[in-house]
């Protein structure tokens, strides 16, 4: 091909050689050109094109996707979350629409009770912390095991100029938070895939993404909320709130847990395919 009358439908091909459907390889190519060249997918209608040499660029980024199944957002260094970009690498899990789903639910709770302090547990990215910074006045605390996670997350709170709004910290759950340290909401997107389903999994998912921010070791994985709940309540202020992101057939599990901690009110929201994608439970 030469790389000067390249058009979007050369590089679809190079998918679909591969195995891909035409579909995902438009999404695909829409989104590594927004990246890259910074034109969105109205501008490709509106017949704003990128430079011959940004194309050819893209070509191989595109061989090596689709010959080695690495994720795009790897391959790029960055990815959008509710619309703006964020940096991401092998030690992040790249972010997922659902999610927001959980972002959306947090900043609710914490608009309308005009809450300011907030933990993310096992933030990765900083996805979850930095956009509940950036759409309210709460202060975010962002917790990780990762050394590498944190270096990312905190470049990202710098791009999105929320130092001191979103602040991270190494952390394993409630291993580094003090004991006089509270909090009016806890957010979590914990690991939840049982080790069973691996093999089931996309191998973008099973092989380039880090296996500490997916899996658990139990059967039911809901490991995490076990682990969370119960100390929950320690570092909650009267009155305070914890959402979970969920898996799939995970929330009259998770419910069950709120419940035996005496949490409150607990509510369970879908997602737009219709799973029940996020918990949100009042301590008593």
């Amino acid at each position: 091909m030469n790389s000067k009358n390249l058009q979007k439908r050369d590089l679809i091909q190079i998918y679909r050689n591969n195995g891909f459907s035409t579909e995902e390889a438009s999404a695909e190519i829409d989104f590594a050109i927004e990246l890259m060249c910074g034109i969105s997918p109205k501008d490709l209608i509106m017949g704003i094109m990128p430079d011959p040499k940004d194309i050819e660029k893209l070509k191989k980024l595109i061989e090596i996707r689709t010959s080695t199944r690495q994720p795009i957002a790897q391959l790029l260094g960055h990815t959008f979350f509710m619309g703006q970009k964020f940096e991401v690498n092998e030690n992040t899990l790249i972010p997922r629409p659902e999610t927001e789903l959980l972002v959306a639910k947090s900043v609710e709770v914490i608009k309308q009770h005009n809450l300011k302090q907030v933990l993310d547990i096992g933030t990765g990215c900083g996805c979850i912390a930095c956009m509940i910074a950036k759409k309210t006045d709460a202060q975010v605390l962002g917790v990780d095991i990762s050394n590498e996670s944190l270096k990312i997350s905190l470049n990202n709170a710098m791009h999105l100029d929320l130092m001191n709004r979103a602040l991270f910290r190494k952390s394993d759950i409630f291993s580094k938070i003090r004991p006089e340290e509270k909090f009016d909401v806890i957010v979590s997107n914990p690991p939840y895939i049982p080790p069973f389903e691996r093999e089931n999994l996309q191998i973008e998912v099973k092989l380039y993404e880090p296996a500490t921010a997916l899996f658990t070791t139990d059967s039911l994985g809901i490991e995490f909320y076990k682990k969370i709940i119960p100390i929950s309540k320690d570092y909650l202020n009267k009155g305070g709130f914890v959402l979970f992101e969920l898996g799939i057939n995970q929330a009259c599990h998770v419910r069950k847990i709120f419940e035996e901690n005496h949490f409150k009110d607990i509510e369970i929201f879908k997602d737009v395919t219709g799973i029940e994608r996020v918990i949100k439970a009042q301590l008593d």
